[in-house]
C-alpha cells in the first residue's frame, strides 16, 4: 500500500483565504438525516428470522457484494432469502434434525453466509473453523462437537481433511464449495460422502423454515486458547442477537454503510459485528477477496466500516513512518504538525479540550495531510472498529489525529462477544470504552473484570466444570482479564494468568511490556520471559524493515537468520529496549535479549488463528535460547 506518493504534498507552505465575505451568495446545503432501520431481538425472533424480516423491509436494498468472474457482483435481500431457501433444501436432504452440528471451513463469502443462516432456520447448530487452523485443531473440534456435515471451500482445506488420520464417525458428509480439477481425488476413498456443492444443491429451493431462536443454541465456536484444548463456547440465538442489536446502540449503522469483511467469519466478532450486525441494521456487506488484495479492494469498494484488528493498524502506521523517514524535512515537520493539531482538534472536538486560536489551522493541514491517508482508505470511512487485542496508544492517537475514527473495543467470545466500546462522541483511545448499555461489570479478586449480561454464553461445550469455573453462581463471567474503571470507561491493565512471578518477588504483566516493546520497528514479535528468575528476558523475532534500516550499525543489511547470529544485535536492542520501557518500574527491566530466527506463525502452532501468541509452545521451542539468558545465574 503506498501511502504517501511524492505529490501529495506541495513545496510551498500554504494560505489562510478569507471565507466568510462568499459565505452569503451560496445556500447553506443541510444534510439529509442518516437512515437507520434496525430490527430489534423481540422482531426478529431468531437468526434466521432477523434475515426474513429484513428481506420483509428491504427486499431490494443491497446485501452481499463478491468479486465473481473479474467484476464485484451485488445481491439484494430478497436473492439472499431464496439463496437461502436452495442451501435449507441440501440441509433436509441429509436427514439432520435440530440440534445437530454442522461445520463450516471456508473463507468470507456469501456462501459462508447462506449456509450459516440456512442451518440456523432449521434448528441446526453451526460450527466455524478457520480456514488455517492445523489438522490436529480441526480433528479435535468435529470430534468434540460430532459435527454430521462439513462445508469446506476448496483444495487447501480439503486437503486438511484429507491428512486427518481418523476423521470421526459422525461425520457422514463433506461438501467442498469448489470442486475443480485440483482436487480430483483428494480424499475420494477417504472422506466420507464427498461431494460438489455443485451437485449437492438443487437448482432452487423451498421457502425458508426458521426455527425457534430465543435461548435454542445457535453455535459452537471453539476458542482458540494459548494453553491446552480449544473449548466449545456455546452461544445461543439470544445471546447473540442481544449483543447486536447493543453494539447498536452504541455504534448505530446506517441503510448506507458498507461493512467491508476481511476477519475471518469464524472469529466471533466479524461473525456478530460483520454478520448478523449489518442484517439487523439493513447495511450491505462487502467480502474483501484477500488479505494481499485488501489495499486494492478498500480503494476500489470504498466501505464506511472497517472491523479490523490491531495489527492491520500497526501495518500502516509502519508504513506511513517508514516513507516519512525519507521525506524531505519540510514535509516531516508538516506531518508532524498536522499530527499535533489534529490531535488537538480531537481532543476539543471529544470536549476535552477548549477552543484556540491556531485550530483554525487545522482543516488547511488536514487537506494536506490527513485527507491523503483517509483516501487510501477509501475516504468514506465513517468508523473503524479495533479489536482482538490492545491498540498501541502511538498508533490510535496518529489516526485519530489524521480523522480516522478509529474505536477501540473489548470483548471475548463467551461474552457474544462485545463487552464494550467507545462511541465516535466519547472516545478515550487508551481505553476500551464504556460497558455496552445494560451489560453489569464489576471488579473481582485481583481487579478481575467481570461481565454479566443477556449475551453471556449458555456454558462450553461438554464442559460442565469449565463452565462453572468461568461464570458463578450469580452469572459473573470471569473474564481473566484485569481491568480498572475511570469515568464509566473500561482500561485493561493485565491478564491473570500471564502475571511472572520473579525470584524477587515483584509480579510483572508481560503484555504490556511486550505492547510496548513492539511499538519499535526493529521488532516484530516479542515474547518476554522471567518466572521464578531474577530479571526479565525476552525473545524477539526481528522485522525485516528494521533490519534495514540497520545497516550503520550491522553493516550491509543482514537477513534475519544472520542478524540473529551477530554479536551486535543484542546490546542494539537492549538500547532500544530500554528506550521503550523507560515508564515502567525498575524491576521491570528487560536484562537480556535472544534472537530467533524464525517468525511464530499459526502455521508453526506457535499463534493461534486469532494472532495470540502461544506462550508456552513458544517457550518450549526456544528452550535453549531461554537457558542462554540465565546462563550466568
Amino acid at each position: 500500500m503506498l501511502l504517501f506518493p511524492s505529490h501529495w504534498f506541495p513545496s510551498h507552505w500554504f494560505h489562510i483565504h478569507r471565507l466568510d465575505s462568499h459565505l452569503h451568495r451560496r445556500p447553506m446545503r443541510v444534510a439529509a438525516p442518516a437512515a437507520t432501520d434496525i430490527i430489534t431481538p423481540a422482531e426478529a425472533g431468531s437468526l434466521c428470522g432477523l434475515l426474513l424480516e429484513r428481506a420483509r423491509r428491504t427486499p431490494q436494498g443491497s446485501a452481499y457484494c463478491h468479486f465473481a468472474a473479474g467484476t464485484w457482483v451485488t445481491g439484494n435481500w430478497r436473492e439472499a432469502v431464496a439463496a437461502v431457501g436452495r442451501w435449507q433444501q441440501a440441509l433436509r436432504a441429509e436427514g439432520l434434525g435440530a440440534g445437530d452440528r454442522v461445520a463450516v471451513m471456508m473463507s468470507n463469502r456469501p456462501e459462508w453466509a447462506f449456509f450459516d443462516l440456512a442451518a440456523l432456520g432449521l434448528g441446526l447448530v453451526t460450527v466455524p473453523l478457520f480456514v488455517n487452523d492445523r489438522p490436529e485443531n480441526v480433528a479435535h473440534i468435529l470430534r468434540d462437537s460430532g459435527a454430521r456435515l462439513l462445508l469446506v471451500e476448496g483444495a487447501a482445506e480439503l486437503g486438511v481433511v484429507d491428512s486427518i488420520d481418523h476423521l470421526p464417525e459422525t461425520l457422514a458428509r463433506v461438501v467442498p464449495l469448489e470442486l475443480g480439477s485440483e482436487t480430483a481425488g483428494v480424499g475420494a476413498s477417504k472422506i466420507p460422502g464427498l461431494t460438489g456443492a455443485g451437485d449437492w444443491l438443487p437448482a432452487s429451493g423451498t421457502a425458508v423454515d426458521e426455527a425457534e431462536g430465543g435461548d435454542s443454541l445457535a453455535t459452537i465456536v471453539y476458542t482458540s486458547g494459548t494453553t491446552g484444548r480449544p473449548k466449545g463456547v456455546m452461544l445461543s440465538h439470544r445471546n447473540i442477537l442481544w449483543n447486536a442489536h447493543a453494539s447498536l446502540r452504541r455504534i448505530p449503522a446506517l441503510t448506507t454503510d458498507l461493512f467491508l469483511s476481511f476477519l475471518p467469519l469464524s472469529h466471533t466478532l466479524e461473525r456478530t459485528a460483520g454478520h448478523y450486525l449489518p442484517i439487523m441494521a439493513g447495511a450491505s456487506v462487502a467480502y474483501a477477496r484477500s488479505i494481499p488484495q485488501l489495499a486494492e479492494d478498500i480503494l476500489t469498494l470504498r466501505p464506511t466500516v472497517l472491523i479490523s484488528v490491531p495489527r492491520v493498524f500497526e501495518r500502516v502506521h509502519g508504513k506511513v513512518l517508514e516513507q516519512l523517514e525519507g521525506a524531505p524535512a519540510t514535509k516531516r515537520r508538516l506531518f508532524a504538525a498536522a499530527v499535533e493539531l489534529g490531535w488537538k482538534r480531537f481532543e476539543h472536538r471529544q470536549g476535552r479540550r477548549g477552543w484556540s486560536p491556531e485550530l483554525a489551522l487545522a482543516p488547511a493541514l488536514d487537506r494536506l495531510v490527513g485527507a491523503k491517508i483517509r483516501k487510501r482508505l477509501g475516504g468514506r470511512l465513517r468508523v473503524a472498529i479495533c479489536g482482538g487485542a490492545p491498540l498501541r496508544a502511538d498508533v490510535g492517537r496518529l489516526f485519530l489525529a489524521l480523522g480516522v475514527p478509529v474505536l477501540q473495543g473489548y470483548g471475548l467470545t463467551e461474552a457474544s462477544p462485545v463487552v464494550s466500546v467507545n462511541a465516535l462522541d466519547d472516545n478515550i483511545p487508551d481505553s476500551i470504552g464504556p460497558p455496552l448499555q445494560d451489560l453489569e461489570v464489576r471488579l473481582g479478586k485481583h481487579s478481575e473484570l467481570l461481565v454479566r449480561s443477556p449475551g453471556v454464553m449458555l456454558g462450553y461445550w461438554g464442559l460442565p466444570e469449565a463452565t462453572a469455573e468461568a461464570i458463578d453462581a450469580q452469572g459473573w463471567l470471569h473474564t481473566g482479564d484485569q481491568a480498572r474503571l475511570e469515568d464509566g470507561h473500561l482500561f485493561i491493565t493485565g491478564r491473570l494468568k500471564d502475571i511472572i512471578v520473579l525470584a524477587t518477588g515483584e509480579k510483572v504483566a508481560p503484555a504490556d511490556l511486550e505492547l510496548a516493546i513492539t511499538a519499535d520497528p526493529l521488532v516484530e514479535q516479542v515474547l518476554i520471559v522471567g518466572e521464578d528468575r531474577p530479571y526479565l528476558g525476552a525473545l524477539v523475532v526481528l522485522s525485516d524493515t528494521g533490519l534495514r534500516r540497520l545497516g550503520p550499525e550491522l553493516g550491509p543489511p543482514p537477513e534475519p537468520a544472520a542478524a540473529a547470529r551477530h554479536p551486535g544485535i543484542e546490546a542494539i536492542l537492549l538500547q532500544r529496549i530500554e528506550a521503550r520501557l523507560a515508564r515502567f518500574p525498575g524491576y521491570a527491566r528487560v536484562k537480556r535479549v535472544a534472537v530467533t530466527d524464525e517468525p511464530w506463525t499459526i502455521d508453526a502452532g506457535l499463534m493461534t488463528p486469532t494472532m495470540k501468541l502461544r506462550r508456552a509452545k513458544i517457550a518450549a521451542r526456544h528452550q535453549q535460547a531461554m537457558a542462554d539468558l540465565y546462563a550466568e545465574h
